[in-house]
């Protein structure tokens, strides 16, 4: 049987195109947004999480969550461009087109629907379903440009992954999903906020109202303080209504007074070199206090 091997130069163009999609799906997003469902459905069993709802959960919200990635790559591509941060994205430069991006988003969103739908239940699905919305429509479309608060309104989207995760479990959304949802809907802000401080200048550039560019950089630290401030408490509430131990509590408490420390330098000596350092750890202290509460509920088993 005759078989034809690719050429060099076809297998390049190949896998230039697949890390162009793939490129799409903001992965390093992406992983944050996996990494927190996934812990929702293991705080949501009391035991072994049935392998078909982790499995097909965890791929079906990733896919979703791809797709809803594409799309705010697609709306904001002229936003990109002129960003230095996202000018390295394939449709501002030229990789892919609308139509590829478009037909890209509709097959991988459409495949993580069915399969949440077909082998987790309909609930995760509708409200995977309306994250996807949210994030790429509301947040994207309409937030984004027209308010400095879009980050905390759009950030209700963000804040969903956990109770996916809990809903692919157990069928339902609980109270201690909703302490999930708002310990993520209170870090959105300082987050996102201490890398507006650094990046006012691109923000500026692109015509986006974030705080910075609306209210000023001084107006901005004291609401990171304040984020930060609420965030601490919140994110305590999971010891307050039992649970988690001990050992989340202090996690909470030390992991929390670090992330307070640098929103209260950021208030009384602020310097870009600082709001860098304390958006990187704003996402090393989100993995590590979801992965505090996963550790304290295996040992209260």
């Amino acid at each position: 049987m005759n078989t034809q091997i690719l050429s060099p130069g076809i297998a390049r163009g190949l896998a230039q195109r697949a890390r162009a999609f793939y490129a799409l799906t903001k992965p390093r997003v992406v992983s944050l947004i996996v990494f927190t469902a996934v812990i929702g459905m293991l705080l949501a069993a009391p035991g072994i999480v049935p392998p078909q709802a982790l499995l097909a959960g965890t791929l079906g919200i990733a896919l979703v969550a791809g797709a809803a990635a594409a799309v705010n790559c697609l709306v904001e591509q002229h936003i990109d461009a002129v960003m230095q941060r996202t000018r390295w994205r394939p449709l501002p430069r030229g990789e892919l087109g609308t139509l590829h991006t478009l037909l890209f988003a509709g097959v991988v969103g459409g495949a993580g629907l069915w399969v949440l739908s077909y082998f987790v239940n309909a609930l995760t699905m509708w409200l995977t379903l309306g994250t996807f919305v949210g994030y790429a429509i509301i947040y994207t479309v309409i937030l984004k440009p027209a308010t400095p608060q879009n980050i905390v309104i759009g950030g209700a989207s963000g804040a969903m992954p956990p109770v996916l995760g809990w809903a692919a479990v157990t069928g339902q959304v609980t109270i201690e999903a909703m302490l999930l949802f708002l310990i993520i809907f209170a870090w959105t802000p300082p987050h996102f906020w201490s890398l507006a401080l650094y990046r006012a200048d691109d923000y500026a550039r692109a015509g986006l109202p974030m705080l910075p560019v609306t209210h000023g950089r001084k107006y901005t630290q004291l609401q990171v303080l304040l984020y930060t401030v609420i965030l601490y408490g919140v994110s305590l509430l999971p010891y307050v209504v039992r649970m988690s131990g001990m050992l989340y509590l202090v996690a909470a408490c030390a992991l929390g007074a670090v992330f307070l420390g640098y929103a209260v330098r950021i208030f009384r000596e602020y310097s870009d070199r600082l709001a860098r350092r304390m958006f990187r750890y704003s996402i090393v202290y989100l993995a590590a206090l979801f992965a505090a509460l996963l550790v304290d509920h295996y040992l209260a088993l």
